[in-house]
């Protein structure tokens, strides 16, 4: 039965007030990578402006000249574009950003702590985001807590479908071993927080993320909502490859899960991209890291023969926007993509 909440987490696909990224400046994130990545931030923000307003945070008024010289050079409307002069270590949004509910009419920043994945040193300045966030959007900021304990949780680590549900995995949030981010937290922990903070009252956890995810499992590469009902999963075809099994058993997993009114979840299977691997190391590319927005839907493509099919399936199911495959064959070398480096603002 669902249990009724005054808070309530919209879905992705509901109409935005703006979307936030923060401008690439790391350039560790991308060793030996990082001189085309200011043009793919470009593009995706050309691709996101026609439907909404992008809000960008930048590291001082120097680098706002400049990235304001290559959104013009691409042709942006710089009329749609807002700067936010802030610092930051990385610059991944998904990850950094306070949560935006809706409490009542109300849009409320809710701030998880973010530590870097529980892997990485440099994440002081970014764990100041969500307030300087909050004080330039103009909202209420509430900080998560747990019996004391402030709650580490990064945004690519769950999804939702706008009524209730959210979707995790217990290698990401759960795994006592390796990046443990809320050491000695139950399953029950997580779902006391997501139902007070989030609205939350219905938990499907997934068992383990895709192969060369630095995350340690976020959903975000793995399965989403598309709708209220519905879910892409990613399925990978071939036996012989590290993901099937991991893939196959979240399928089964799936199945046994029901929605937050009890009905079962419509699952669409996603393809997987042959496995990607720069300077010896896997990449966590995957189809399911797209970006929702007020006209388009934003793909990850890795020049690949099953691009096209990952853009058919989308376009099958959004039929109201544009979905738009985005090259990320050099972006993928952080580690992340469309849906890791961008945040939506609730309307």
């Amino acid at each position: 039965m669902t249990i009724k909440n005054e808070i309530r987490f919209p879905a992705e696909w509901e109409k935005h007030k703006s979307t936030i990224i923060c401008w690439p400046h790391q350039k560790e994130d991308w060793p030996g990578k990082f001189a085309p990545i200011p043009w793919v931030y470009a593009e995706i923000v050309k691709k996101i402006v026609p439907g909404e307003f992008v809000r960008i945070i930048v590291q001082s008024r120097d680098q706002k000249s400049k990235v304001q010289k290559i959104l013009t050079k691409n042709c942006v409307d710089i009329s749609c574009v807002g700067f936010i002069i802030a610092q930051t270590d990385r610059g991944w949004m998904r990850d950094i950003s306070p949560v935006f509910v809706k409490r009542g009419d109300k849009v409320q920043a809710v701030s998880f702590r973010f530590n870097g994945w529980a892997k990485y040193d440099n994440w002081k300045k970014d764990k100041k985001i969500p307030a300087a966030l909050a004080k330039s959007l103009k909202v209420d900021l509430v900080e998560a807590s747990h019996n004391g304990r402030p709650v580490v949780l990064e945004g690519g680590a769950i999804d939702i479908n706008g009524k209730g549900s959210l979707l995790t995995t217990e290698e990401c949030l759960l795994d006592e071993k390796t990046q443990t981010r809320n050491p000695g937290f139950t399953k029950k922990d997580y779902e006391d927080v997501f139902r007070k903070y989030l609205g939350i009252t219905n938990l499907i956890w997934l068992g383990k993320g895709i192969a060369g995810d630095d995350t340690h499992g976020h959903v975000d590469d793995l399965c989403r909502f598309v709708n209220g009902n519905t879910v892409l999963l990613c399925r990978e075809k071939n036996s012989s490859e590290e993901n099937y099994r991991i893939l196959e058993e979240n399928f089964e997993k799936i199945q046994d899960f029901r929605l937050e009114d009890g009905s079962g979840i419509n699952v669409i299977e996603l393809p997987m991209p042959s496995p990607l691997f720069f300077d010896n190391m896997r990449v966590p590319a995957s189809y399911a890291n797209f970006y929702i927005t007020n006209r388009s839907v934003l793909v990850p493509t890795f020049n690949d023969p099953n691009d096209r099919i990952a853009l058919n399936i989308l376009s099958e199911l959004f039929t109201d926007r544009t979905v738009v495959g985005i090259n990320s064959v050099d972006l993928i070398w952080g580690l992340g993509t469309l849906h890791c480096l961008s945040h939506e603002e609730a309307l």
